[in-house]
């Protein structure tokens, strides 16, 4: 059983794994996974807010994704939001786990920290996929310091 890993893009943009060429500005490295396997989710940005550097990177982690751990970047300051889970899950030593992370952000600590238009970059966390295959959706809020993208919007399949 494998997953389809995507990110959830304004209506121009399609499903990751649609056959239709698309042109994202954040995505993810790997698209599918195995089911109940660890999963690495680099999400990649490639520029800013029409010509203003990136200066904060959220993401809501999708429902199903279990013990999730963000990897810290220098020069940017790291949070975590946690909540009560819809579907609490036993951590494989018999304890049930009913909080978990629903959102991480990144934030440039300083001017000189944030993510020029002109590069590209990554911002990474890792969890564990349900047993449960199909698709699963990550929602990226990219803020700029002129502007900002929120690419929350499921496309229409």
């Amino acid at each position: 059983m494998s997953f389809s890993i995507a990110i959830k893009f304004v209506a121009a943009c399609a499903l990751l794994t649609s056959a239709m060429p698309v042109f994202p500005h954040v995505v993810l490295q790997e698209r599918t996974a195995t089911a109940l396997s660890l999963y690495k989710a680099a999400l990649l940005v490639g520029h800013g807010c029409d010509g203003s550097a990136t200066n904060q990177i959220r993401v809501t982690i999708p429902a199903g994704l279990q013990r999730v751990k963000p990897m810290p970047k220098p020069g940017w300051n790291l949070s975590i939001k946690k909540d009560k889970l819809a579907t609490p899950y036993d951590n494989g030593h018999g304890v049930m786990v009913t909080e978990g992370v629903t959102e991480i952000a990144w934030v440039a600590a300083s001017k000189d920290k944030v993510l020029p238009d002109a590069h590209y970059d990554e911002f990474v966390l890792r969890g564990r996929l349900p047993k449960e295959a199909g698709p699963m959706w990550f929602k990226v809020f990219q803020g700029c310091e002129k502007g900002s993208t929120d690419w929350a919007e499921i496309h229409a399949s």
